[in-house]
């Protein structure tokens, strides 16, 4: 009996996590499609320094590799993987003895690419309409940027979210409410001054 063909849509992320560990190295290549961009957008908005990000999502993906554990619960491959990616920040964090922002305040990314069809003037515009954005999530609280970059990112689900930070289900719902607020605020009177 031989195994089921990959495709990035047919496989769940556990039988592809599955697949890969019982020695299918192109399942592995699905699940890293299917999260990189998603997963990098997470930790460089979060951390705010590509490089630091960079080594992070490097980290995250060897931790994987390594790991013989699985998501466990009721928890999903993506939580799994989000857990991973943000235990290793604060790892760095820790290591280079840097404060952890996600647990010092109690008060996403809307991701895209400058379209290399468009001309010149959209292009300056979809890129300063970029830099308002980052700035914005730049100036949430750790927590609330967090919760955000989760959802938008991750598109974990808020119960999902409060699983992986720790955090009770109503706190993570008023970071969210908050950070969508502010995001919504900080936008507006950027574009009236």
């Amino acid at each position: 009996m031989s195994a089921a063909p990959l495709s990035s849509t047919a496989s769940s992320d556990e039988a592809l996590l599955a697949r890969y560990r019982a020695g299918e190295p192109a399942a592995f290549e699905v699940l890293y499609q299917r999260h990189r961009q998603g997963l990098y957008g997470f930790l460089v908005r979060l951390c705010g320094q590509p490089e630091v990000a960079e080594e992070v999502y490097q980290e995250t993906w060897m931790s994987l590799i390594r790991s013989s554990s699985q998501p466990r619960g009721r928890a999903s491959f993506r939580t799994w993987l989000y857990q991973i990616a943000r235990n290793r920040l604060i790892d760095h964090w820790r290591k280079h003895g840097m404060r952890n922002p996600l647990h010092d305040s109690y008060d996403e990314q809307l991701h895209g690419e400058v379209d290399q069809a468009a001309g010149p003037e959209q292009q300056l515009s979809l890129s300063r309409d970029q830099q308002r954005i980052e700035a914005a999530l730049l100036d949430l609280p750790a927590d609330q940027r967090e919760v955000f970059l989760l959802r938008a990112n991750g598109e974990l689900e808020l119960p999902q979210i409060a699983s992986l930070t720790q955090a009770p289900l109503e706190t993570v719902k008023s970071r969210f409410r908050y950070a969508l607020k502010k995001l919504r605020r900080l936008l507006a009177e950027e574009v009236l001054t």
